[in-house]
């Protein structure tokens, strides 16, 4: 059986642990490294767009990474129970006209017994920054 460590229930500590690992992957832009932290049929909503399985997962991030260069996120802790953590989130980008952005955002992740995302809610929204107002470089 596929687990992914910590394992639920979460304590102040595992939530703390697993948020950090999934900001190491995401910043990887490694998009298959990525989706192994989800369950096979994991459910996303990111901003506007509805993702199915690991597979449209690896197919998102691909996306999103070839127009968001520069990438660099942080995480930060906001709630948990039992199989759920919530966290607060910043990230930056450039996109290939040169124009930099900051994103700010929520998500509400939901574990399965074995540690692996089954459902991931995302609320983003970008903000248009200079180059020299950039915080995570």
């Amino acid at each position: 059986m596929e687990q992914k460590h910590p394992l639920p229930p979460f304590t102040l500590e595992t939530a703390l642990e697993k948020i950090q690992l999934a900001e190491d992957a995401w910043n990887s832009q490694d998009p298959e490294k990525v989706s192994k932290a989800y369950t096979i049929d994991s459910e996303w909503r990111n901003r506007d767009t509805f993702v199915n399985g690991r597979e449209e997962i690896v197919l998102f991030l691909q996306n999103k990474w070839e127009r968001e260069l520069h990438y660099k996120l942080k995480k930060e802790y906001w709630a948990h129970t039992d199989n759920r953590i919530a966290v607060r989130f910043e990230y930056e980008y450039q996109t290939k006209e040169g124009n930099w952005f900051r994103a700010y955002g929520n998500e509400n992740w939901e574990f399965d017994e074995n540690g692996l995302m089954a459902k991931r809610y995302a609320s983003i929204n970008d903000l248009a920054i200079k180059e020299e107002e950039r915080k995570f470089k």
